[in-house]
């Protein structure tokens, strides 16, 4: 097998088990925090927790305005079906940046990886990210070559595939629809808050042997997941018994 069909053999095969990654980030978060951590100095530092978690939620930014400015039928991919599009999206985000929600994806996870408290960690992480998913964007862009040829081609000249372009920036031709974000991204918004919830429940663990739910999580968190969690109930419950979040022509395939 040629080398580009390899790798497009590849880049689809970690796409259908990119669901994966976290459990792997988790396990070896895990293990640096068991190994690594340095017992001597403070646990908890608010204004670290504050920006680690800005860092995240910078990241689910670029999510919530690629999925609130995309029209149904545009470049996404499906899990069951491969890969989906019925036209090329060129306007919003995707007038500066090939791949916002791999983008976005990098960004929550950086700050989920940097709140480990590891330098040598986080650059490992960055590299790893990187390695993954550049043979999935590999992969989306061999589908997208393949379908929609030239057109393609003169948008991959003006648009970068993951550092923004900011001057290339054009309009979409919707308006933004909040209502298909919370439909979309519950579930990556209240991950984030587990993460790091999980995050400093084993810090405790490792560092003061804390073990029940008061003690565990630091009072910063417990407020955090709790505000979380009513947040994912509600988007939950709307999405699951209502119609209230549906917006006609605006479903999204990623």
């Amino acid at each position: 097998m040629a080398l580009i069909e390899e790798m497009n053999k590849s880049g689809n095969w970690l796409f259908r088990w990119r669901s994966f990654l976290p459990l792997v980030l988790y396990v070896l978060a895990a293990s640096v925090i068991w190994f690594e951590m340095d017992t001597d100095n403070p646990l908890f530092d608010k204004s670290w927790a504050w920006t680690c978690l800005g860092i995240s939620f910078f990241g689910q930014l670029i999510r919530v305005l690629t999925i609130g400015y995309t029209p149904k039928g545009t470049s996404g991919r499906n899990t069951k079906e491969g890969q989906v599009a019925d036209e090329l999206n060129h306007t919003g985000i995707y007038s500066i940046v090939r791949h916002p929600l791999y983008l976005g994806n990098f960004f929550m996870w950086l700050g989920i990886i940097m709140y480990v408290g590891n330098w040598w960690f986080t650059l490992t992480s960055c590299l790893l990210f990187w390695l993954y998913y550049e043979r999935i964007m590999f992969a989306e862009e061999f589908f997208l070559r393949n379908k929609f040829g030239d057109v393609y081609i003169k948008w991959t000249e003006r648009t970068p595939p993951f550092f923004p372009r900011f001057s290339s920036w054009k309009s979409a031709p919707v308006e933004f629809s909040l209502r298909n974000v919370l439909k979309r991204e519950y579930n990556g918004f209240f991950a984030v808050f587990i993460s790091f919830a999980l995050l400093d429940a084993l810090k405790n663990y490792v560092h003061f042997g804390y073990f029940g739910w008061k003690e565990i999580l630091t009072p910063f968190w417990h407020t955090a997941l709790f505000s979380g969690f009513i947040v994912f109930i509600v988007l939950r419950s709307l999405k699951k018994y209502t119609k209230v979040l549906n917006v006609k022509g605006r479903e999204y395939n990623v």
